[in-house]
């Protein structure tokens, strides 16, 4: 974009507080101090003081709802037009009121700076700190403080430096740095467009400085292309699949691939409404429709990329969130996801901690109250295809909705979970599968039980592998067809190439539930001894080897298995010697409905044999 384009495209600024900061106050002022104000508002806005008795107020300027006279608080964000030399601003007066926080939120989203404004008097609140962290949490990176109502404290440079002191560390703690701290009285007029007179200990920039100093935020063009599909219309036998490019660029020709259904083809055309020429090339921020050289079927929800950089594939994610519900959120509980124009059933697995969005302090907890904030862990039944925030802020936030109403919002994370992509992508074509000679019934007849998957999962020290061994040494002798999976004869040979990454321990899991699966359909009775944390790669093993497949869950608690710790792995993953370790760093998701519960940490090895004994006796003997 050319200097002078931005120059003249408005910089979208919101206004957030605690309730009776001062903010309407500070609108009034500062759109009256540009000359920004309609011709005769001045005096109409006086005429009303004088006949309600009451003072001038500036804040009458953006009471516009009889319902916020007579309730003394701003209710609904309020979009103001006003203009420095310099440039034009859409300011959006945000609540401040914690019950209207909703709106405040509608309002920063789609701004690209802040006006947070603090009473020197009353110090930071704990809406201020709110406010803040919900900044920090939608994005919005240039921030600069109003310490408010210095007239209230006689012009005290030692008071403004105690509130500005306070609030700096706070932000420093979310990663937000401000551009500056003022000290301002909006109802006087100081340091609002001029340098306070009554404050010359402050040599900082005034409000509109502080507001010219920011700086347009650039659209994503250079992040990896996104284009949600919003609509696939049908014109002259043209399928024009339709959708906002959020990020990248596209041209005609390029390769591309619709997320999660992974179908590729390449543009034909890039059609736009209301242009002199059909353009060759778009970019993030424009509306446009493609034609592809094939016909895909391509559905409302998926993502357009490149081939090369396409988005992450999961089921299951970590989120930051703020909670807006009136009821909390509580694990187990299901919402509608909205994920660019996707919506989705989504399920809370988890509730990792709470957050005090005061001292930004973490505690355990099972729900989050209204406008609480915390870590959770999201799963759906269908792959999404989505962005880390910190890679894509834009596409990498989302919002959760109940009867209806927006109820929370947040950023997403994978931190500890793979990317689902390769591991559901089928690369290989011209297969044709071949039957056997022997059927598996014959198997069955000669040794004289069927074949199976036994898929032994659970934490580090749990005790899967002494019960594998344990239980294929008996087995044997008993006379089965029978051997052990475990990491010794996978990782030394067939995954030898493999990290321990959460993609390369998701993939170990998807080879070795495919080997188990031909053990199975060879007539063996395999024992798959590995942690295999993620619930979705235990569901591809089942898929795998299908009703041959046994879940095992050999339950230990986290305090038990870092008790037993024989290899010293758990001490070694405390002080950070070991990342991603699994229950430590890295999540572990326990079966839902395992086959077989085996309490390790309840019964000593002989009564869990007994158990694993008996079921296989049970299930497998023909």
């Amino acid at each position: 974009m050319t200097q002078t384009a931005r120059e003249t495209r408005p910089l979208r600024i919101v206004i957030v507080g605690h309730v009776d900061h001062g903010k309407s106050t500070l609108v009034g002022r500062l759109i009256h101090e540009t000359g920004s104000l309609p011709e005769g508002k001045y005096e109409a806005i006086k005429a009303m003081s004088e006949r309600r008795g009451m003072p001038f107020e500036w804040a009458f300027l953006l009471d516009a709802i009889q319902a916020e006279r007579d309730q003394g608080i701003t209710i609904d964000t309020t979009q103001i037009w006003f203009k420095t030399q310099k440039r034009p601003y859409v300011i959006i007066d945000a609540p401040g009121h914690k019950e209207f926080l909703k709106n405040m939120v509608t309002g920063a989203a789609s701004s690209e700076a802040a006006l947070l404004l603090i009473d020197a008097q009353e110090g930071v609140q704990e809406q201020s700190r709110r406010h803040g962290y919900l900044l920090s949490l939608l994005g919005v990176k240039q921030v600069a403080v109003l310490v408010n109502k210095m007239d209230l404290v006689g012009y005290s440079a030692d008071r403004f430096g105690e509130v500005a002191e306070d609030y700096r560390a706070y932000l420093k703690g979310l990663g937000v740095v401000p551009s500056c701290i003022i000290p301002i009285s909006a109802r006087e007029g100081d340091n609002m467009v001029e340098h306070a007179a009554r404050m010359p200990w402050y040599q900082g920039p005034t409000v509109i400085q502080a507001l010219d100093g920011f700086e347009h935020r650039e659209l994503p063009t250079e992040r990896p292309l996104r284009m949600p599909v919003q609509d696939v219309y049908k014109f002259d036998q043209r399928r024009i699949i339709a959708g906002r490019i959020e990020s990248g660029r596209l041209k005609v020709g390029d390769a591309v691939i619709f997320s999660p259904s992974n179908k590729t083809a390449r543009i034909k055309s890039i059609e736009a409404w209301h242009v002199p020429e059909v353009p060759e090339t778009a970019e993030a921020g424009q509306s446009i429709g493609v034609t592809l050289t094939e016909q895909i079927f391509v559905e409302r929800g998926e993502v357009m990329s490149h081939l090369e950089q396409a988005p992450i594939e999961s089921n299951v994610f970590k989120a930051r969130l703020f909670w807006l519900g009136h009821h909390p959120l509580r694990i187990g509980n299901g919402y509608t996801l909205k994920l660019g124009t996707l919506e989705a059933p989504v399920t809370v697995e988890a509730i990792e901690h709470v957050i005090d969005t005061t001292d930004l302090s973490t505690r355990p907890a099972d729900r989050i109250e209204r406008n609480g904030a915390g870590e959770v862990v999201l799963r759906t039944k269908r792959l999404l295809a989505l962005d880390e925030h910190d890679a894509n802020p834009v596409t990498g936030r989302f919002v959760l909705v109940e009867d209806y109403l927006p109820v929370g919002g947040g950023i997403i994370s994978m931190e500890g979970y793979p990317d689902q992509r390769r591991l559901v992508t089928v690369k290989s074509t011209n297969i044709t599968a071949v039957g056997h000679a022997v059927t598996r019934d014959a198997r069955a007849a000669r040794n004289g039980h069927k074949g199976g998957v036994l898929w032994f999962t659970g934490l580090s020290g749990a005790g899967k592998s002494t019960l594998a061994l344990a239980l294929e040494r008996e087995l044997f002798a008993k006379g089965y067809q029978v051997y052990v999976l475990d990491g010794d004869n996978i990782r030394s040979g067939l995954n030898a190439n493999l990290g321990f990454s959460p993609e390369d321990r998701a993939e170990n899991i998807r080879r070795v539930g495919e080997v188990a699966a031909l053990f199975a359909d060879a007539g063996f009775l395999v024992i798959s001894s590995f942690i295999s944390p993620y619930r979705a790669d235990r569901e591809r093993a089942r898929e795998a080897a299908k009703d041959a497949f046994h879940e095992i869950y050999v339950k230990a608690s986290l305090e038990a298995c870092e008790s037993r710790d024989p290899k010293g792995l758990y001490r070694r993953a405390r002080t950070g010697e070991i990342p991603e370790f699994t229950g430590i760093t890295s999540p572990y998701e326990p079966p839902e409905s395992p086959e077989l519960v085996v309490p390790t940490d309840e019964l000593p090895v002989e009564d869990c044999l007994a158990l694993l004994l008996k079921y296989v006796e049970g299930k497998f003997q023909t």
